[in-house]
């Protein structure tokens, strides 16, 4: 039995598999010649794979960063990382997170279909982080066996559905009615940054319809322009580090590698809108299979680094002001007597760049600097929150570092401490509500999603 469960996890928990899979079935669905079912499973995979090869080697590249910072300005505190509180969670939870991951999945599924909750989480790994999450803090609360499977599964798999749905009026705004949704767990953040961003700015002057004259023309090659800005930050934090600190991580001269640290990052970059052109290439064609003849209507939710095309500028403009809001919270975190949150290089590159994405289409150039220098606040304070909802895991000095995770965790904290387990069931119970609500009555639609895209564009005029 525990074979079966690890080698279902081990497809739902990579993203490519999924994508495959959900292609495949698609194009099966409708009756595609084999030649593209072949290639139509197999470009996603390929897409998917590319993408990750992306992010590996911006992550490669991000994490010696944080140690240079930490060196360079004496920073000592708790570092936010998804995979190494993971890792930690696998060790004590092991059996409990994959059982919560299928049964995520397999609810997902059965809220696509028979609600109108219509939306299939694709991103494999952030479910797997996910389940981990619920598998902590459900034990902490003293949850065990069936019940935290139970109860974690379906927080998982209605999480799943119910979050690419809240903002999906910004995310058809954003894609231009691209036929996806949000699949990542940083999601509220994301939609803060647009509501704070339509509040304050100006769509009108955006990043992405900034016309560069000739002279600057270099500027609107996107790698050209990460490279530049990344080398720029490498060469700063190293001179700040010392010679001495760089020796303990390089045999190369600091500024040459400072150069090719900047210069890997944005070949990672590169990468990545390889990969994304890839997946929307032939998965979106491939869903009209699902959405038509298996689960009426339902939309792929993927990747946050999908939607990096959308704006390529916003991305490095919102992980700066992101990473900027995260060193001003690790100062008010100081004052205020809590635990140190160091801004995690990783979480602020996906979460603030696109951030800066959604808050750059919705509200301009300002916008996009406001909401990601806000939501880089928000990354700081989350997981400095979260840590004492964690348990034994939130002692090994990380903690999970995206939105939705933070915000999950400290809920599910917050209602075993103030009122027991009974509390949690209610909590199960009221999503249950928000889910059946709308499918038991006809006139009411699901939040966020209230709009064609035309009505939106034109209510913003």
């Amino acid at each position: 039995m525990q074979s079966i469960l690890l080698f279902l996890t081990d497809i739902l928990n990579q993203p490519a598999f999924l994508m495959g899979l959900i292609a495949f079935i698609g194009l099966i669905a409708l009756h595609s010649p084999f030649n593209k079912v072949l290639t139509g499973t197999i470009k996603p995979i390929l897409g998917y794979l590319m993408l990750s090869a992306g992010a590996g080697v911006i992550v490669t590249n991000l994490n010696p960063l944080g140690g240079i910072i930490e060196a360079g300005f004496n920073i000592r505190g708790v570092i936010p990382n998804n995979e190494a509180i993971v890792s930690v969670a696998q060790q004590l939870l092991g059996v409990e997170t994959m059982s919560i991951l299928v049964l995520g999945f397999v609810i997902n599924l059965i809220i696509a279909r028979f609600t109108k909750y219509k939306y299939i989480f694709l991103t494999g790994h952030h479910s797997f982080f996910l389940a981990c999450l619920f598998s902590a803090v459900l034990q902490a609360a003293h949850f065990k066996d069936w019940q935290l499977i139970l109860a974690g599964g379906f927080f998982l798999g209605s999480w799943s559905a119910i979050s690419p749905a809240i903002g999906q009026r910004y995310t058809k705004q954003v894609t231009e009615d691209g036929g996806i949704a949000m699949g990542h767990f940083g999601s509220l953040g994301y939609y803060i940054s647009a509501f704070i961003a339509k509040k304050v700015g100006n769509k009108a002057d955006s990043f992405a319809d900034t016309e560069i004259s000739e002279k600057w023309g270099f500027l609107r090659d996107t790698t050209v322009t990460t490279g530049i800005v990344m080398v720029v930050i490498y060469l700063i934090c190293s001179l700040v580090a010392g010679n001495e600190y760089m020796a303990t991580i390089t045999a190369l001269n600091p500024v040459i590698y400072a150069i090719l640290c900047g210069l890997q990052f944005a070949v990672g970059v590169a990468i990545v809108y390889n990969g994304v052109r890839l997946i929307l290439g032939d998965l979106v064609p491939a869903f009209q299979g699902i959405s038509q003849k298996l689960i009426p209507n339902s939309i792929p939710a993927v990747d946050c680094a999908v939607f990096f095309t959308f704006s390529p500028t916003a991305v490095v403009v919102g992980f700066i002001a992101s990473f900027m809001g995260g060193l001003v919270g690790m100062l008010m975190l100081g004052g205020l007597g809590m635990a140190l949150i160091i801004p995690g290089m990783v979480p602020h590159f996906f979460c603030g760049g696109t951030s800066g994405v959604f808050a750059d289409k919705l509200g301009g150039k300002r916008g996009c600097i406001i909401a990601s220098f806000i939501g880089g606040i928000f990354l700081a304070f989350l997981p400095a929150l979260l840590l004492p909802a964690l348990g034994d895991l939130g002692f090994q000095q990380t903690t999970f570092s995206d939105f939705d995770f933070a915000v999950w965790g400290i809920l599910i904290g917050d209602l075993f401490t103030q009122f027991g387990q009974i509390a949690i069931y209610g909590l199960c119970f009221i999503i249950l509500i928000a889910l059946l609500i709308p499918y038991c009555f006809k006139s009411i639609k699901v939040v966020g999603d209230t709009k064609t895209y035309a009505e939106l564009v034109e209510s913003d005029k």
